[in-house]
């Protein structure tokens, strides 16, 4: 159980970082100009660094989790960009999103047995 929560929190930080750099620098390339623009990207790309580090330092092989953290990246990219774009996602996105998730969770916890 302690595994569990620990990698769901290794990956609710490493998705929450990879979304907000990601907003960051897409903020610093279409809203800012010159040293603005250049501070911007360097705080996006410090948060992507911390992103692919969290993800690392996760107590798992990320082949194990991949599916739950494509699953956490659509939510919490959906909250980001409402957070920070104010876009509400529309039905496309909504059903798409009702797929990822479900595809995830699916592929996380989904167990096969095999009969020989």
């Amino acid at each position: 159980m302690i595994k569990t929560l620990s990698t769901l929190a290794f990956l609710l930080v490493a998705t929450t970082l990879e979304v907000s750099g990601d907003a960051i620098v897409r903020i610093a390339i279409y809203n800012h100009v010159g040293m603005t623009r250049l501070s911007l990207m360097l705080a996006g790309a410090a948060l992507l660094f911390g992103y692919g580090f969290s993800l690392n330092l996760a107590p798992v092989e990320f082949r194990q989790v991949v599916g739950l953290y494509i699953a956490i990246l659509f939510v919490i990219w959906q909250v980001i960009n409402f957070l920070v774009f104010r876009t509400l996602p529309n039905l496309p996105i909504l059903l798409g999103g009702t797929l990822i998730v479900a595809g995830g969770l699916i592929v996380t916890f989904w167990k096969p047995t095999y009969s020989a």
